[in-house]
C-alpha cells in the first residue's frame, strides 16, 4: 500500500518531456521584486520579494482541457482521490473536457481544479505555484501602482466583490481587472491557489511546535495580524488556511509563475 502511494506521488507531475523542457515564457509579465509587510508575519517585519515572471490570466479551461488531453490521468473519472476529491472538474460535462458548455466557458477561468492538479499543469509548462509572498505582493497593485495598499478605492474594490455571490459562468479572464503590471484578475475573477497555500497555521519545526502561532485560529485570527483594518488580505489569508491539497472549489482557480533568471557576464 505504502508503495502504490509512494510510486503515485513520483508520478503526480510526470508530463511530456516536451512541454517540460519550455523555455520562453508566453502570455506572462515581469513583476519587480521588492519588499511588503504581509498581514502575518514576524513583528510586522517586511518580506523581500525576488523578481519573478507570472501569467497575465488565470489557467482557462480550455488550456487545462489541452493540458488533460496530453496527461489523461488527470481526466474527471480517472484522477486518484488521493489528488482530488469528489467535485473536481464537476463544471466540465465530459469526461475529457468541457463538453456542452464549451462557449461559455473555454476562455474562462478553470476552477473545481486541486492543489495537486495545478502543481502539475505548471509544471508541465515549465513554471510553478507562485508562494504566498509572491502572489500577495503582486496582488497589491492597482491600475496605476505597484503599491495600493493605502488606496481606499483600491481597497474597496476587494470588498465589493467579496461580497458578491459567484455567477453561474465567470468571464473570460481577458475582460477582467488588469493591474499595474499587466496581471488581470487578481482581484474580482476568482481566489487563487499557492504553492504554500498552508504556510500561515504550519509555522516551524512539527515535533517542537514552540513556534506554531496558534493565535491564528478562528476568533483570535487577528491577533499578531500586521494590519487589523486589512479584512481582504484576512479572508484571503483564512480562505488558504482552510484548504487541503485535494479540495476542489467552484470559485477557486490558478495561475503560474516562473522565476527570473539573472543574466550574468563573465569578466575579461
Amino acid at each position: 500500500m505504502i508503495r502504490r502511494l509512494l510510486t503515485a506521488i513520483l508520478m503526480l507531475g510526470a508530463c511530456s518531456m516536451a512541454a517540460a523542457q519550455k523555455g520562453t515564457p508566453t502570455d506572462m509579465v515581469q513583476v519587480k521584486g521588492g519588499t511588503f509587510v504581509p498581514l502575518y508575519g514576524s513583528d510586522g517585519a517586511a518580506v523581500t520579494v525576488q523578481s519573478f515572471r507570472m501569467d497575465k490570466y488565470p489557467v482557462t479551461n480550455a488550456e487545462f482541457e489541452a493540458f488533460v488531453a496530453k496527461n489523461p490521468k488527470w481526466k474527471k473519472t480517472a484522477v486518484k482521490k488521493l489528488f482530488a476529491d469528489a467535485n473536481y472538474l464537476r463544471h466540465w460535462t465530459s469526461e475529457s473536457g468541457i463538453g456542452a458548455n464549451t462557449d461559455k466557458l473555454k476562455n474562462s477561468p478553470v476552477t473545481n481544479v486541486s492543489w495537486f492538479a495545478a502543481k502539475a499543469y505548471c509544471e508541465c509548462e515549465g513554471k510553478r505555484l507562485p508562494t504566498v509572498s509572491e502572489w500577495e505582493f503582486a496582488a497589491l497593485a492597482s491600475e496605476t501602482k505597484a503599491d495600493a495598499s493605502s488606496d481606499p478605492k483600491f481597497y474597496q474594490r476587494s470588498l465589493d466583490w467579496y461580497s458578491q455571490p459567484n455567477p453561474k459562468y465567470l468571464p473570460p479572464v481577458q475582460q477582467s481587472f488588469r493591474n499595474y503590471y499587466g496581471l488581470h484578475g487578481m482581484i474580482g475573477l476568482v481566489w487563487e491557489w499557492t504553492s504554500d497555500f498552508n504556510s500561515a497555521l504550519i509555522i516551524g519545526e512539527s515535533r517542537a511546535n514552540a513556534s506554531l502561532d496558534r493565535q491564528l485560529f478562528c476568533g483570535a485570527g487577528s491577533n499578531g495580524a500586521s494590519d487589523v483594518k486589512n479584512y481582504v488580505a484576512f479572508m484571503r489569508y483564512a480562505f488558504r488556511s482552510s484548504l487541503k491539497a485535494n479540495y476542489t472549489v467552484a470559485n477557486l482557480g490558478f495561475r503560474c509563475v516562473q522565476d527570473q533568471k539573472v543574466q550574468t557576464i563573465a569578466k575579461k
